[in-house]
């Protein structure tokens, strides 16, 4: 006899898979493992079950063999080809430029936010040579008029990169760092800013992106932007995200690199192998509507930003990357905000990666000694193989987002009809390679989804499970085996 819960002749765990899902990293470098205590990726892996994405049988609890999308030979070689020494070579290239203010000179071609804006420009059409065509790089200008921080009207330049996908190129994933910088007063243009681990590190990663994406197809968009204007007001992301928004552009993830330098905390204690991930709970964008739905039937830690911190987890903490990636369940840093987030207001995924602990000497600070301390945001407080790891969190990320399905559209619970089973229906993607559909489903006090239930190349299907007791969520799969981000299951209007 079939039990509650069971579903097409298959068992779940008695409990919901409590305890089940905890999370663990697949496998770290050498020395990123044996730096976090962490076992070896040999043993994970024969502790975690079925190894290929998806093996695991029907309503079994999803143990790290079935969450966890292990890197392919195609993306191991990407990741090999991040350079800690051009990571280098860019972060004190840009410190170099003395300050690179919202609001300094744009016509001097040694110092000021003009001539940091032409070096990035010329380094991303070098990328864009090697593409055969297929990236694209432009200014991406504006004026913003007289605005908290802008005493006047002032031209803010991105430096944007876009790498058209060979598949479904509508559909589109973002990666950027602010290149703008500024010392302890806001509002000093003139003086020295070098700005190197904010964000002179975050745009590093974006540039070593764009350089070893340009040789590759993926299925996606990709784009690589460096923004001006954060520091003053994230103005430059802001529009960028209005400018999407406007043409009802398809972003289905953004990631903003912002503060991701340094491995070493205030206190000098380091933390090489783990990044922090900043991803909001309940969306910036929810409209009333959306709040009431919301506060009826739960879901406030599944916003879609949520799902998109998940996958990164799925897919960048791996032995290829030797991190390990910290999700904070927070939109940002306390009551501190950053280029993600003019996405989110715009209702598109988006979250924000910075370094494991923060050193407030060396951010937002003159340059300057006292009392033997240095003071200021200078390159020799960078650490470049940590940044080169960072850049491989978001490398291993997108590449798996630009060649995965999308994630699914208009996942739905029919509540037409009360019961102790649940349907759900989504939409077909536009991706010609779908292989199926599955369900994810959790106990509601579970943060990781738990359990996969494969439901074919359907667009619908019924579980024997009571929607009051669970959480559910769609993703697609397709034929090389790629899993996308969770959509996450509302009520049917």
């Amino acid at each position: 006899m079939t039990q509650p819960g069971e579903d097409a002749g298959s068992r779940h765990s008695g409990h919901g898979g409590r305890g089940t899902a905890r999370r663990t990293v697949v496998g770290a470098a050498t020395a990123g493992a044996a730096a976090l205590g962490l076992p070896s990726a040999a043993a994970m892996s024969s502790a975690a079950g079925p190894a290929e994405p998806g093996s695991a049988r029907p309503g079994e609890p999803a143990r790290h063999g079935l969450t966890v999308q292990p890197p392919s030979r195609e993306l191991r070689a990407l990741l090999r080809e991040i350079d800690p020494r051009r990571i280098e070579a860019t972060v004190r290239k840009l410190a170099s430029f003395g300050t690179r203010h919202t609001l300094s000179a744009q016509d001097d071609p040694v110092r000021g936010v003009g001539a940091a804006r032409d070096w990035l420009l010329a380094e991303l059409r070098r990328s864009a040579h090697a593409s055969g065509g297929r990236m694209t790089v432009e200014l991406q200008s504006y004026i913003q008029q007289p605005a908290p921080r802008v005493p006047v009207a002032t031209r803010i330049t991105n430096v944007v990169a876009t790498l058209r996908g060979s598949v479904t190129p509508d559909r589109i994933y973002v990666v950027s760092g602010h290149y703008d910088s500024r010392n302890s007063d806001p509002m000093n243009a003139t003086g020295d800013a070098p700005g190197a681990d904010d964000d002179a590190s975050g745009v590093a990663v974006v540039l070593e992106l764009a350089r070893v994406f340009a040789t590759r197809r993926p299925a996606a968009t990709v784009v690589f932007a460096a923004v001006a204007g954060e520091e003053q007001g994230l103005y430059g992301a802001g529009h960028m995200a209005q400018t999407y928004r406007g043409r009802q552009a398809d972003v289905q993830g953004m990631f903003t690199n912002d503060i991701v330098g340094s491995s070493t905390a205030e206190d000098g204690t380091r933390d090489p192998y783990t990044i922090r991930m900043f991803a909001e709970g309940v969306p910036t964008s929810e409209t009333p509507e959306q709040a009431e739905v919301r506060r009826a039937v739960g879901g406030e830690n599944d916003s879609p930003s949520r799902q998109l911190a998940r996958f990164v987890r799925d897919t960048a903490e791996n032995d290829a990357t030797g991190m390990r990636v910290r999700v904070v369940y927070r939109r940002d840093r306390y009551l501190r905000s950053g280029d993600h987030i003019p996405y989110l207001q715009q209702g598109y995924p988006a979250a924000r990666f910075t370094e494991p602990a923060e050193n407030y000497a060396h951010q937002h600070q003159d340059v300057r000694v006292v009392e033997g301390k240095q003071y200021g945001d200078l390159p020799e407080f960078c650490d470049f193989p940590f940044i080169a790891r960072v850049a491989r969190v978001n490398a291993a990320a997108l590449w798996s987002l630009s060649q995965a399905p999308g994630t699914p559209r208009g996942a739905r619970i029919r509540t037409a009809a009360l019961g102790n089973s649940t349907e759900l229906v989504w939409e077909r993607g536009p991706e010609p390679d779908i292989a199926g559909y599955e369900v994810v489903w959790r106990e509601t006090t579970e943060s990781e989804w738990t359990h996969v239930i494969p439901a074919g190349n359907v667009l619908r299907r019924t579980v024997n499970l009571s929607k009051d007791n669970v959480f559910f969520g769609i993703r697609a799969l397709n034929h090389a085996g790629l899993h996308s981000p969770v959509a996450f299951c509302a009520p049917q209007p």
